[in-house]
């Protein structure tokens, strides 16, 4: 058996593969493009991801406030006494959407259902985005020590978890859809 014959039963996973790097890469490509246009101020995405984030904070209770800065593209959650934290374009979940998209895109298959699963999913990547600011804000205030592992390790592992159970839900919903599907 030739290499090529071998490869026959590999081949939905390849094209997968193939279908879900390329949509990756031109996301990132599109991505970065869009971002450096707002250049040297932060994008709207960033920017309203800090201003709800801050807002959550006021409902709990804490007096802030998000500015942009005036020469970086970041933007800052800060109380009347101090800052909190930094809020980069890396932060606005947009990259971890673009996971999602080309996950799902490349998977299929295409029709109603994943035309409302998208915007759902968008919501979770969303709120979860959210709450890990949010949090990060709750560990720079009571646990400073912890801000790098909190951040570089624990939370980006909360953000990417989120988006693996929708992948695991989109599949196991399709597996669901096969079954009940007629034989032809």
């Amino acid at each position: 058996m030739t290499v090529l014959e071998q490869l026959k039963d590999f081949k939905p996973t390849v094209i997968f593969l193939i279908k879900f790097f390329a949509l990756y890469l031109v996301g990132n490509l599109v991505y970065g493009a869009w971002i450096t246009s707002y250049y040297p101020r932060p994008d709207p995405v960033t920017t309203l991801v800090t201003v709800q984030s801050s807002d959550i904070l006021n409902v709990f209770g804490w007096e802030t406030k998000a500015y942009e800065h005036a020469t970086k593209p970041t933007t800052y959650i800060a109380t009347p006494e101090r800052g909190i934290v930094s809020v980069y374009e890396g932060c606005n979940g947009l990259n971890v959407v673009i996971v999602f998209l080309s996950f799902l895109l490349a998977f299929g298959p295409y029709n109603r259902k994943l035309l409302w699963f998208i915007p759902l999913g968008l919501l979770v990547i969303h709120l979860s985005n959210l709450a890990r600011i949010v949090l990060l804000s709750v560990v720079t205030v009571h646990l400073p020590d912890f801000l790098y592992f909190t951040h570089k390790y624990f939370f980006t592992a909360f953000i990417y978890l989120f988006v693996f159970l929708l992948w695991i839900w989109w599949v196991m919903k399709l597996v669901k859809l096969k079954a009940h599907e007629p034989a032809n």
